[in-house]
């Protein structure tokens, strides 16, 4: 065992990216396919090797084709840069046919049988250096807010039945932990008590989640959870009094293996000031309105 020096495993987590097709901005601002460009400069400038880079949701803005192609772009140079493999997953503003035709190249969902299906969920399997990383999708089509069904926690109950040799983590969009953001809490993972009592006692070592637009992290059934940055803005975690407001500073996160233990640090981009700033109450109640208060069928 060392008590510092290089760690055993390196991954790379990017959130959020909400690319857009040429020509548009997001909020009429931001050009997420730049700052993608630049989390891939500076990842494949850094030093030592990375054994996966890990996609967590939301990676379009429109679930259009074309933005699909547009991330396949930048993130597929760099993953034959690396000589690493990728994981996508899936979040509330991708749309299913396109991310599993355009990032899956059609593979049907591992937690359902016979061929893939526009409405199956995109779950998958995939194992990097003896670390199996289980991707959940949360999502439900037409809604913002995180469910698992019943179906879905019964298929990883099987694959958990028998441990990886280096451990598992769990990829999952929307964080199973409740939200000091009003509306993250809103639009958080709903009754993450089932999820936890399939990881409990499991190989589990951490969730990674996104989703929030802020760095964050908890726990659910003594498993650490990890909210990693959006990459296309922050939500301000400590916003004025009665405010909502977003900043125009990306981020992404490194999940390292050392001495035994997964740790995660967030890796800011530069700070390009206030993005939004709106009545809280306002957007509170907005997106209630948006967000349907039964769950969906388990």
């Amino acid at each position: 065992m060392t008590t510092t020096g290089p760690a055993e495993m390196t991954l790379i987590q990017v959130s959020d990216t909400h690319l857009v097709p040429r020509g548009q901005l997001v909020h009429d601002r931001l050009d997420t396919f730049a700052m993608l460009e630049s989390v891939a400069a500076t990842v494949a400038a850094s030093a030592g090797p990375v054994a996966g880079i890990l996609l967590t949701g939301d990676l379009t803005n429109d679930g259009a084709t074309e933005s699909y192609q547009r991330l396949r772009s930048v993130i597929e140079p760099l993953a034959d840069h690396l000589g690493a493999p990728v994981v996508y997953a899936m979040g509330n503003h991708d749309e299913r046919p396109a991310f599993r035709a355009e990032l899956l190249g059609g593979a049907p969902s591992a937690s359902t049988t016979g061929p893939a299906a526009p409405a199956d969920p995109c779950d998958l399997v995939h194992h990097l250096d003896g670390v199996r990383v289980v991707v959940l999708d949360s999502t439900t089509p037409g809604r913002h807010d995180g469910w698992l069904t019943d179906e879905q926690l019964s298929w990883l109950a099987d694959v958990l039945d028998e441990p990886a040799p280096r451990g598992t983590l769990l990829v999952v969009h929307h964080p199973p932990l409740p939200s000091p953001v009003p509306a993250g809490h809103l639009l958080r993972l709903a009754a993450a008590e089932r999820l936890a009592k399939v990881i409990e006692d499991t190989d589990v070592r951490m969730v990674l989640s996104g989703h929030s637009h802020h760095a964050g992290a908890g726990s659910i059934a003594g498993i650490p959870v990890w909210i990693c940055p959006a990459l296309a803005y922050q939500v301000d975690g400590l916003p004025p009094a009665g405010r909502h407001r977003g900043l125009s500073a990306g981020g992404f996160s490194r999940i390292d293996l050392i001495d035994g233990q997964f740790v995660a640090t967030a890796v800011p981009l530069e700070d390009a000031g206030e993005l939004y700033n709106r009545d809280g109450a306002d957007w509170l109640a907005y997106v209630r309105r948006l967000t349907p208060t039964t769950t969906p069928e388990a």
